[in-house]
């Protein structure tokens, strides 16, 4: 079966205000449209627009308990959807935060119901007992991220240089940024740092007032202009905010159209600016940092993120077929794939293009989202035609997908 579903775009206040709109055709409903989902998810399950089709069901996540073998099959090894597929726009900043892996997860959730934080409270960090792993596309010309520490060596130099700057100008903000340095010196130099800039100290607030002072004031031929211009204009944003600090140690990545970044467990990040379409383990445990009037859990951060160093994780995508990328980590949650046939796909500068037809065979259920042009889409036991801007689900009978016409789909499935 194919069966057409929707949404309503999330409109938290960091959100674009037209991108998904311009992106998929729709009316913009003039305030921010920051995330459009597809999915299961409790919180915002999708809209099922024909549900006399599946028995009168009108979300998606009412329809699969009701029927799980026909949605998500008979040979499953759960009984919900363990993706969710969004469509992202970022005008401002999100927070910054990292997930928990299941066995964090799990520990933390049993916690907080023995401490009877109720599950819908605002202030409880783990709603569910999952892992929630994630892997964003960027569709605009660039998606402005941070993600995953940088190296001590490189971040030292970057400290030297507002060291150097503070001296000429600024006197009282020389003393706390080297201090800084001191601290990148030394042992567990990433968690000393960042449990610095949580404790509320005041040296901790005469820090962060000095990264975000001077790297206003740094020359913009240097080879840290980027991350002194992400660092002052966070400083303008959330002016006093320890999470200013933490963006100091993270990789400022500029992912290019077409390309993305995987975020596994326990990698600290925070998305900047731009339009994505991200896939996730359909899980809403997130530990926030700062940088966000949401409910902040520092001392939770602190406790599950990994320490290491990383380099910047951009996520290479495997072209298994002619107009078929597919983007396939190493998690049993999600895989996407962006199927591009026709002369669709020059139009975004896409190499994969051209195809007069595509086949995929998703495993397990899988949702279709069009965002260029007209695709008409054959499985083993119906068909159906998806413009730009809509989105079904595809039971797991239905098998291979054959796609053709001329335009671009996403397809999320699992990856069992």
């Amino acid at each position: 079966m194919f069966v057409g579903i929707t949404n309503t775009p999330r409109d938290y206040a960091w959100g674009s205000t037209t991108a998904i709109a311009e992106l998929l055709g729709t009316t913009p409903s003039g305030g921010p449209e920051a995330e459009l989902w597809f999915g299961a998810h409790r919180l915002s399950p999708s809209r099922i627009l024909d549900p006399a089709s599946v028995g009168g069901y009108e979300t998606l996540d009412a329809w699969i308990a009701a029927d799980p073998d026909t949605t998500l099959g008979v040979d499953r090894s759960d009984d919900r959807l363990s993706f969710l597929l969004k469509v992202l726009a970022a005008d401002a900043p999100l927070s910054i935060q990292a997930h928990p892996s299941t066995e964090q997860a799990e520990e933390g959730f049993a916690r907080e119901d023995e401490a009877g934080v109720p599950l819908d409270s605002s202030d409880r960090n783990y709603k569910d007992r999952l892992a929630k792993p994630e892997l964003t596309l960027a569709l605009s010309p660039t998606f402005e991220v941070l993600a995953g520490f940088r190296e001590i060596a490189t971040t030292r130099m970057l400290v030297a240089e507002l060291v150097a700057t503070a001296t000429v100008l600024s006197e009282k903000n020389r003393p706390p940024l080297e201090a800084l340095g001191r601290v990148l010196a030394g042992e567990d130099p990433l968690k000393n740092a960042v449990e610095w800039g949580f404790d509320g100290s005041d040296s901790a607030a005469a820090l962060i007032a000095a990264i975000a002072e001077t790297s206003d004031r740094m020359p913009s031929n240097s080879s840290f202009a980027r991350e002194y211009a992400t660092l002052a204009d966070l400083g303008r944003r959330h002016p006093g905010d320890p999470g200013i600090l933490v963006a100091l140690l993270l990789n400022r990545i500029s992912i290019a159209q077409g390309r993305s970044v995987y975020l596994p467990a326990r990698n600290v990040h925070a998305y900047l600016e731009g339009l994505a379409v991200e896939i996730m383990g359909a899980s809403d445990n997130v530990l926030r940092g700062g940088l966000t009037p949401k409910h902040v859990d520092s001392d939770e951060l602190v406790r599950v993120v990994r320490w290491d160093p990383l380099p910047p994780p951009l996520f290479t995508s495997e072209e298994v077929a002619p107009g078929v990328e597919v983007f396939r980590p190493d998690v049993p949650d999600f895989a996407l794939a962006r199927i591009a046939v026709g002369d669709a796909g020059a139009l975004h500068g896409y190499q994969n293009t051209g195809a007069e037809f595509a086949e995929f065979a998703p495993r397990g259920p899988a949702i279709v989202l069009v965002t260029e042009g007209e695709l008409a889409v054959e499985g083993a036991r119906s068909s159906t035609t998806i413009r730009r801007g809509e989105a079904v689900f595809v039971t797991p009978d239905e098998e291979v997908l054959r796609f053709s016409g001329s335009g671009i789909a996403f397809v999320a499935s699992a990856n069992r």
